[in-house]
């Protein structure tokens, strides 16, 4: 009777599952702060897309880490760059058959671990990023990430401007059918650690991202974010994290009918994780509630590291 009347259902294909490809390594590593994560090498990552394909989960979410880092983040725009070259791999792997996504920024490819380029040397307090200089690159990665088989590129800097940059660059390259999924409403948030220990960044001088990510006490101001983002050209929008910002979810639900994304973000991934461990709480109970949560404040799809447990454990929904 429960399952007849309930009004929110998960399904698989509501999810996209964030994955890390790592240049240089010849067999997965753990990421000890993500359990059941890794960072896949090309080969593994393709196994992992197909099955992951074959079970049912709507999409992937390609982020790369480099073996070496400069100020500009090079590696995110070169076409032979570890994340270009996967996304070649999973686009000849699954082909049409699932969406892929890549992330889109340069946090993981600098050596100063910010968003952006920086407008002086990195560490020194006055320094800052540069949003123009920024979008310039932001503009190459796009084009670079479509190149190489990437359906959808994903914004994920909150560089102002940074939607309609990316959508004339994509056009001005040919690549008018590319969707962006803007990560619209991004918040400082102390809920990233665990993925900063996924992509090896951290922030030289023990910085934060403050300047350009919104602060978690002001909720109209995503809707402004938001807008700005519809009116330059997104094709979806994402409110990042989830569950402390569901309201902002319903919020952007109510505002806009583009298709709205959410993601779980790795540390209330890991609390899960870390809380059932130590046998505080029920994983597979708690872990459906989350997502089931995120859906019933209005997100039509929700990046998740669970999306796998999902799809083997609860199956196509959770109905």
């Amino acid at each position: 009777m429960r399952r007849l009347v309930a009004q929110t259902t998960v399904h698989a294909s509501d999810l996209i599952a964030p994955l890390f490809v790592r240049e240089g390594i010849d067999a997965p590593v753990p990421i000890n702060s993500l359990p059941g994560v890794v960072q896949h090498t090309r080969d593994s990552l393709r196994a992992e897309v197909s099955q992951l394909a074959g079970l049912g989960v709507g999409a992937v979410m390609l982020f790369g880490v480099p073996a070496t880092k400069d100020a500009t983040g090079s590696g995110a725009f070169d076409p032979d760059g570890i994340a270009q070259l996967a996304l070649s791999d999973l686009r000849a792997e699954v082909g049409d058959d699932m969406v892929i996504m890549a992330d889109l920024c340069v946090d993981e490819y600098t050596d100063h671990g910010h968003c952006g380029i920086l407008d002086g040397p990195a560490g020194h307090p006055s320094t800052s990023v540069d949003n123009d200089a920024t979008l310039e690159v932001y503009g190459r990665i796009a084009v670079a990430q479509a190149d190489a088989g990437a359906h959808v590129v994903a914004p994920s800097g909150m560089m102002d401007g940074q939607v309609g940059a990316i959508r004339a660059a994509l056009d001005a390259a040919g690549h008018t059918g590319t969707a962006i999924l803007a990560y619209s409403a991004k918040y400082a948030s102390g809920l990233y650690g665990p993925f900063r220990d996924a992509v090896d960044c951290q922030i030289v001088g023990g910085g934060d991202r403050k300047a350009y990510q919104q602060d978690w006490s002001n909720a109209r101001e995503a809707l402004v974010e938001v807008q700005a983002d519809i009116d330059q050209g997104a094709d979806m929008v994402m409110v990042k994290p989830a569950l402390a910002y569901l309201d902002i979810v319903s919020a952007v639900r109510a505002a806009t009918n583009l298709p709205l994304a959410a993601y779980h973000v790795s540390g209330e991934y890991s609390m899960i994780k870390a809380a059932a461990a130590n046998g505080w709480i029920d994983h597979d109970v708690v872990a459906l509630e989350h997502l089931t949560a995120i859906k019933r404040a209005g997100a039509d799809v929700i990046l998740t590291y669970l999306a796998r447990w999902f799809a083997e454990t609860i199956g196509p929904a959770s109905r």
